[in-house]
């Protein structure tokens, strides 16, 4: 399906990722690599938002000087920002808390950097006023416990919380007490129009989740889920919800949320894996993804050549644990 509406392209937006030392620099030149070889015509702001030095972390989580270099070379902005709720104890709440460095008022889309663009993006049909995210996800929050509270007790827990309406949000084509039925998103791309009043909700809503959680909630996990249970809220609270079909291009032929480069070399489209390998190639940037040895082992030195041969895409294990059996038994599960 094209993503491109009927009544044209959207207006500019900002792309926001989040990087730090480590895969995610590699990860983030891959992203930006992609974005301008597949869609040159981008007018918007890519801002690559990194983690500063501080309390919560021990380490520094900064970028090496060649890649915020490349990154620059590539058109990307890279800025800094300090952790206050997160930091190194929940990684995943970095792309909260970057949310603070977009120019208010200015429509946002996030994306994780481990996102490959293979269209035009800026074609994609967004509703800034309606926010949403990515329905590539499966039912791995809540987990029910045997005599514990339901899927519907406590998600309504936490929407009762934040004097959400519940019952709106609700997929009444599903039936009750199945994962789908309640609204669920994987945090890998969100968007809407407002990054400082969608950073205030997401910050708020994570951290009393995190430090004061229902009591529905009593049993359940929040690492690494925390993001992916506030999301739904925040996109509610804002008058958002599931993506329609103008956004299919989203985890469809315009991006390509990979995760993890064996996977992608597994299971997603010859397309992906072309634009995968036309942007690693330019000497440029195959001396820096290089680096980082699953990069070089799966890209460069055949290794996801050798893990593609391995499954019939039209005919892929149903489930990703068998995916990522098969590649652990050929040693080429490397991340």
């Amino acid at each position: 399906m094209s993503a491109k509406a009927s009544s044209g392209p959207t207006r500019t937006f900002n792309i926001l990722i989040v990087a730090q030392s480590g895969r995610l620099q590699y990860e983030a030149v891959l992203f930006a690599a992609s974005l301008r070889h597949s869609d040159p015509g981008f007018a918007g702001r890519l801002i690559v938002a990194v983690p500063e030095p501080g309390p919560l972390w021990s380490f520094d989580p900064g970028l090496s000087s060649h890649v915020t270099a490349l990154l620059q070379e590539l058109g990307a902005e890279v800025q800094g920002f300090t952790s206050e709720i997160f930091g190194e104890s929940y990684p995943y709440g970095n792309k909260i808390e970057a949310l603070k460095l977009l120019p208010a008022g200015e429509p946002f889309v996030f994306f994780d950097t481990d996102t490959l663009v293979t269209g035009p993006l800026s074609e994609v049909a967004f509703d800034f006023d309606r926010p949403s995210a990515s329905m590539r996800r499966e039912g791995t929050w809540p987990e029910i416990e045997l005599y514990g509270p339901g899927y519907g007790e406590i998600w309504k827990s936490l929407y009762d919380r934040f004097e959400l309406d519940y019952d709106s949000s609700l997929d009444r084509g599903q039936p009750d007490e199945y994962w789908e039925r309640y609204l669920y998103f994987n945090a890998g791309w969100f968007y809407a129009r407002d990054p400082a009043e969608f950073h205030a909700l997401f910050a708020r809503y994570a951290r009393e989740i995190r430090d004061d959680p229902p009591e529905a909630l009593v049993c359940q996990s929040f690492d690494p889920w925390l993001d992916q249970i506030a999301l739904p809220l925040v996109i509610h609270a804002l008058g958002g919800g599931r993506p329609g079909p103008e956004l299919a291009g989203l985890d469809g032929d315009v991006t390509c949320h990979w995760r993890v480069l064996p996977l992608l070399f597994a299971r997603e489209s010859d397309r992906v894996v072309d634009v995968l390998k036309e942007v690693s190639a330019p000497n440029r940037i195959k001396k820096v993804l290089k680096e980082y040895e699953p990069f070089k082992r799966m890209i460069f030195q055949n290794k996801g050549d050798k893990a593609r041969a391995l499954f019939d895409r039209s005919d892929l294990p149903p489930r990703e644990q068998m995916i990522r059996n098969q590649l652990k038994k050929n040693n080429l599960w490397l991340r």
